[in-house]
């Protein structure tokens, strides 16, 4: 989601001197014109000439925050404050810096003090709301914003800050009403249209959401967090070529760019480079390390020497993988490379569609000793179909975006009681961390002694099925030729392709989604009809 936020650039004091006042209106005109480099240098003059002035501080911080530098940014606004302590365009902008900085606690008591300085100015209220959003207190959120829009109602962005919080409280038609409210105020206003989209593919509707998107692109074309949102909308139906194009500005949004990898080595597109050492590295979570693994036989089989550098959970597992020369562990030292790619950047390279996915599976394999061992403990716990279950994800809840993902993703255990009303079925726990199943479930769990992927894929080879929400452990029965069956959010992750029951990335997967959103109950009690049908099957291991 985008919010609206407001640099207050406050007002030049009768008495400063008229140069440093002509050059911060030269700062000014810079920023207005998009050159914030050229309005750093005029505001650093202009704080040389006049440095008891305020106003020239706080100015220079606004260029150093729109140059990506929250740090110096936040010296600045403090020196304004030091000069004038009440100066409220400084506390505004304070509590921006720290809250792109991640000081969450210390922005909250900045923007505070903004509103107690300034009860009756919309923008004060408006960054109180995007500290408290980027705390995960929706509900408070709102209630600023709506304080700023009583203020100002026709201000649009009290609207597309509030519309931001009420699709993280998924309530999703106020969203998108206080997005269209927004754009009739401001039709150029490109963070009402990418907060329009956003709340339109929470409810599904992804062509809207694809034409929301590309409206925000053709007013600020520059902007990575648009070019994202275009990409998961593109893949989610299926669009996959200009989909994966736009997919490489994710290291262009707040989220991913700090964790673009600098190497000196260029980044391999899938030109001829037959003879050459490639090093393909992991990014984002484990499922997707899990699931564009199988890219790597794919690059050795066009003659490349292929080096897997993945999450040390992962490690042992993945020295299963054919066509890969060496794998090692992400944050140890690398072997000689001459070429690079990030793992989610091949499907891309090598030119994927929909129908020339890589899903020959398995491409993952449990080390047999392990898996014999598995097999013996299990048969030792009585008889029936084993299958594994999987209620949560990892919540993330450092990562506010990644963590409101998790929240729509994961499920309260006992939200699957119907599942254990099914006879036959021995449910064996794959949950490793997150909220605890209910006594009553009688689950079969072995996760006490999982050390590793590798110790999970050992117990996983040996059971008939896994149900699982999204989550790394669906991507691994699936890479390990296990069938799987998906508790599938409605705003799902766009691997899973909108309006689909199977996935092509995995043949032995069954998609259940939900029709509303958090609408568990329909979903499991389909599963569970599916279930009693399953118990009675004979499924190879």
């Amino acid at each position: 989601m985008n919010r609206k936020l407001r640099r207050a650039q406050g007002k030049q004091g009768p008495n400063a001197a008229p140069e440093a006042m002509r050059l911060i209106g030269l700062g000014r005109d810079f920023q207005a014109k998009g050159r914030p480099q050229e309005a750093i240098a005029a505001y650093r003059r202009a704080v040389a000439l006049a440095p008891g002035l305020p106003e020239a501080w706080n100015n220079l911080g606004n260029a150093l925050l729109e140059a990506g530098r929250p740090e110096d940014a936040a010296q600045c606004y403090r020196r304004a404050l030091d000069l004038r302590p009440d100066f409220v365009p400084a506390l505004i902008n304070l509590g921006n810096a720290l809250g792109e900085l991640g000081r969450l606690d210390e922005a909250l008591a900045v923007c505070r003090r903004a509103v107690d300085a300034a009860p009756l100015l919309p923008d004060a209220h408006n960054n109180l709301g995007t500290v408290l959003r980027d705390r995960q207190d929706f509900r408070a959120a709102s209630a600023c914003f709506r304080a700023a829009i009583a203020l100002a109602p026709g201000d649009p962005a009290g609207y597309v800050n509030l519309a931001d919080a009420l699709t993280e409280m998924g309530q999703l038609e106020e969203a998108e009403a206080a997005c269209r409210r927004a754009i009739r105020l401001a039709p150029e206003l490109a963070e009402a249209h990418t907060n329009l989209g956003v709340a339109l593919r929470r409810q599904g509707r992804l062509a809207e959401a694809t034409a929301s998107y590309r409206r925000a692109l053709a007013l600020r074309p520059e902007l990575g967090q648009d070019h994202f949102n275009l990409a998961v909308a593109l893949l989610a139906q299926g669009e996959m070529p200009e989909g994966w194009a736009a997919y490489e500005w994710r290291w262009r949004t707040k989220q991913m760019r700090g964790d673009w990898r600098a190497f000196a080595q260029p980044q391999w597109r899938g030109e001829p480079a037959q003879g050459k050492i490639l090093l393909l590295h992991a990014e984002q979570g484990f499922g997707d390390t899990l699931q564009f693994c199988r890219y790597a036989p794919l690059a050795a089989a066009r003659g490349l020497r292929v080096i897997l550098e993945v999450q040390p959970a992962l490690l042992r597992l993945m020295e299963s993988l054919e066509g890969v020369e060496a794998v090692c562990g992400r944050g140890g030292a690398l072997p000689h490379f001459d070429l690079h790619a990030p793992l989610l950047s091949l499907p891309g390279a090598l030119g994927t569609t929909v129908e020339t996915i890589p899903a020959a599976v398995p491409y993952l394999h449990a080390a047999p000793a392990a898996a014999s061992a598995c097999r013996d403990r299990l048969a030792s716990l009585g008889e029936g179909r084993l299958v594994g279950l999987v209620w949560a994800g990892n919540a993330r809840r450092h990562v506010p975006a990644q963590a409101a993902a998790d929240r729509r993703r994961s499920i309260s255990p006992a939200l699957l009681a119907p599942l254990f009303e099914v006879p036959g079925i021995r449910f064996v726990s794959l949950q490793k961390d997150g909220p605890a199943a209910p006594d009553f479930f009688n689950l079969i769990d072995l996760m006490g002694e999982v050390r590793d992927f590798a110790d999970t894929a050992a117990l996983v080879a040996n059971l008939d099925m896994v149900i699982s929400v999204d989550t790394a452990v669906a991507h691994l029965a699936g890479a390990l030729g296990r069938p799987v069956w998906l508790l599938n959010r409605l705003d799902s992750c766009w691997r899973w392709l909108a309006g689909r029951r199977d996935s092509p990335w995995y043949p032995g997967m069954r998609l259940y989604n939900q029709s509303r959103p958090g609408d568990w109950a329909a979903v499991i009690a389909e599963m569970a009809a599916d279930l009693r049908g399953f118990a009675n099957m004979t499924v190879d291991k």
